[in-house]
Formats: C-alpha cells, structure tokens, sequence
C-alpha cells in the first residue's frame, strides 16, 4: 500500500454495504409492537371466549318458579259417580199355567198394595179344582161311613157280639177315612190357592215399570221361555250404591250427607244420607260399597240411572295442596322439586291424597313452608343448579 492510499473499512474492503446505525433499532421496536399486538388480540379472544363461555353457562341453568303448599281446607269435595235403585223393586211372575186373559194397568201406572194387575185363564187347574172337590166328597162321604160302622162294632163289642180284632180293624178304617178327608181337603186348599194367583196383584204400592205378556200369550210354569208379566217399583224413596275407594272407608259412616246430582235436572241437588256400608273392600276394584237414601218427592230420581254423589268430608289439618303440574313423576314414585338454599333442586318423595285435577293433595312429605318448584322440566334432577324466577306464591 503507498503512503497515499488510505485505510479503508473492512466492510468496504470486501464489497459488502453497511447498514445504517438506528436500522437495527428500528427493527427491534417493530418486532416489540408486533409481539405486544398479538398480545393483545390473544388476550382480547381469551377474554370474549370466557364472556361467551359464562354466558352460555348461565343460559345453562334453567330457571324455575316457585310455590308452596296451601291447607286443604276443613272439608274436601268427594265426586263418585252412584247407581240408583227404587226402595223396594219386584218382577212379578205368574205362579200358574195358562193365557193371559186381561191386563189392568200399564207401565206409568200408580198402584195400591194388593191392586190387581191382570188376569189368566186356567181351564186346567179349573178342572184339577172340580175333580178335587169330587174327591173330598168322596173321602167325607166314606169317613162318615166308617165312623158309623166302628160305632156300632164298638156297641157290639160291649156284649162280645164281635171280636176286639173286629172292632179294631173298624176303628182304623174309621181313622183312614178321617185322614183321607184331610188330605182332600188340604189337595183342594192348594189348588185354590193357586188359582188365587190367576189374578195377578201388585206385592206393595208404586208404580209399574214394565209390562212384558199380551193378551192370549201362555204364561207361568208351563211357558217355554217363562217372563215376568209386570215389573213394580216403589220410587218414593231411591237408593244409591256408591263404590267408595278404600282410602276415603274409614270416613264413610251412618249418617254422613251427601248431594245428589243427575243429568236430566241439571243444577239441582237431591240431598241423601248414608244409610249402610259393606265393611269389606272389593278385592278387584278396591273399593267398598255404600248405601245412601233419599226421598223422591215428583219421582224425579229414576231407578237404574246414573247419578254423580257429592260427599263433603272433613280433611286433617296436616294435608296439603300443591299444584297437579308440580308433581314429578318417575320410576322411583312420585316426587316434588324443592330448591335448597344453595340454588340445587333436591327431590322429595310425597304421598298422595285426592286428585282435584289441577290440584292434588298431598297427605305425607311436605309442610306449608317447602318451597317447591312449578311445572319444572322433564329433564330436573338431584343437586342440578337452577335459577328462581319471582318469588314464591302459595
């Protein structure tokens, strides 16, 4: 190298350019801001996930409306439904063979006790009648005989005119025609007992329900396909044959009043009283049978219809009414869903009493301040967290 040449710079000396001082400054800072920017749009995105994720969390817990057991009531509204039946009913059969010879009243008909209904014709049991008193003629005419016959033996027997066998065997003779008049007498008393039953009267006063032979049908014993000639019904007074279900037995008693209602008077009540239980439960229907009567004044009440029986009876003062939509119904029994004080829904098993349909009553498991959860979902079970919606109400 001479004198006049100069160092020169390394760099320079190889053919590379060299940057200038503030670039890599610059650089740095850029990459800085970079890193702080994505930074920041990872912790913007973390942050929107958590508000979407409680967000969702929250929509999560289902809410729920509260409510809570109201008292029963002093009285509680049985409804069954009851068969009607007259006092007294009959279906009267002919108790002799032969035509219908006339009929006196019709279905509709008000009778007496002992009024006649119809009439039959009896030319057989005439007949057995006039042969009947032929042979109680008969018997009376040959017991006379005899009588006289073991007198006189018995005179000859005073002066040994006749054997004692002799006067024996008239006295028996004697006997025989006696009892032979008897039994005539009592063969004839039958068959005019039975053709007292050619006029057919009513067994008790009321009114004729049915009326089944015309004139000239055969009737009685001797019939093909024998019938009642007349149905009667005493309607004065009506029983009722309820089927009361066995938890409601032991209030059911003599005495207890009831409300009758049927369909052709609506809006009237008819009361009735208990008359009779059965004190035996139906093993197939659980139930137990109860007689209740009424008066009929108008004969409004008709034998064999229907009518729905309204019995008010006293209820305890530890059953509960709840809501029918808040029950929860599972394999394991009926449920209701109580909220804790830590906002969880815990499952209490009832017992329960009458289905009022939008009520039920409730006999076991809760008390007046349960709060219990209304209309809750299909899904709700034990522990699951959930939102209360209002405040309670009763």
């Amino acid at each position: 190298m001479s004198e006049h040449e100069h160092a020169l710079p390394d760099g320079l000396l190889s053919g590379e350019p060299k940057a200038p001082a503030g670039l890599k400054k610059a650089a740095w800072i850029a990459g800085g801001v970079a890193l702080l920017v994505v930074a920041a749009g990872l912790a913007t995105r973390h942050s929107a996930d958590t508000t979407a994720q409680n967000w969702s969390d929250a929509q999560a817990v289902p809410s729920v409306h509260l409510t809570t057991p109201t008292p029963a009531g002093a009285s509680d509204e049985l409804v069954l439904p009851g068969t009607m039946q007259a006092w007294t009913s009959a279906r009267i059969f002919p108790r002799v063979s032969g035509y219908v010879k006339a009929w006196y009243k019709d279905i509709g008909a008000e009778v007496g006790n002992g009024a006649s209904l119809g009439a039959i014709d009896t030319p057989e049991l005439d007949q057995q009648i006039i042969q009947a008193r032929a042979t109680l003629r008969r018997t009376q005419a040959e017991a006379t005989l005899a009588r006289s016959t073991a007198a006189r033996w018995n005179d000859l027997l005073r002066t040994n005119a006749v054997s004692h066998q002799e006067a024996d065997e008239k006295n028996a003779a004697s006997a025989t025609g006696a009892a032979a008049v008897g039994e005539a007498q009592a063969n004839l008393g039958r068959l005019l007992a039975q053709k007292s039953y050619a006029t057919v009267r009513a067994p008790f006063a009321g009114v004729v329900t049915a009326r089944t032979q015309d004139i000239g049908d055969l009737v009685g014993p001797g019939a093909a396909n024998p019938q009642p000639m007349f149905s009667i019904a005493d309607e004065h007074r009506i029983r009722i044959y309820v089927n009361v279900p066995q938890q409601y037995s032991a209030v059911m008693r003599s005495g207890l009043t009831a409300n009758l209602s049927i369909p052709d008077a609506p809006g009237r009540k008819f009361p009735a009283t208990v008359q009779a239980q059965a004190h035996a439960i139906n093993t197939q229907s659980g139930t137990m049978q109860v007689q209740l009567v009424t008066d009929n004044p108008g004969l409004i009440l008709k034998p064999g219809g229907y009518a729905q029986v309204h019995f008010n009876l006293p209820v305890p003062a530890s059953l509960l009414s709840i809501p029918s939509s808040a029950l929860v119904l599972r394999g394991g029994g009926t449920k209701v869903a109580t909220v804790t004080p830590q906002g969880t829904i815990h499952l209490v098993p009832v017992v329960l009493g009458h289905d009022l349909g939008s009520s039920v009553q409730v006999s076991s498991g809760l008390d007046r301040t349960t709060r219990i959860v209304d209309n809750p979902p299909d899904s709700i079970t034990e522990g699951q967290k959930v939102n209360v919606e209002g405040r309670a109400h009763g």
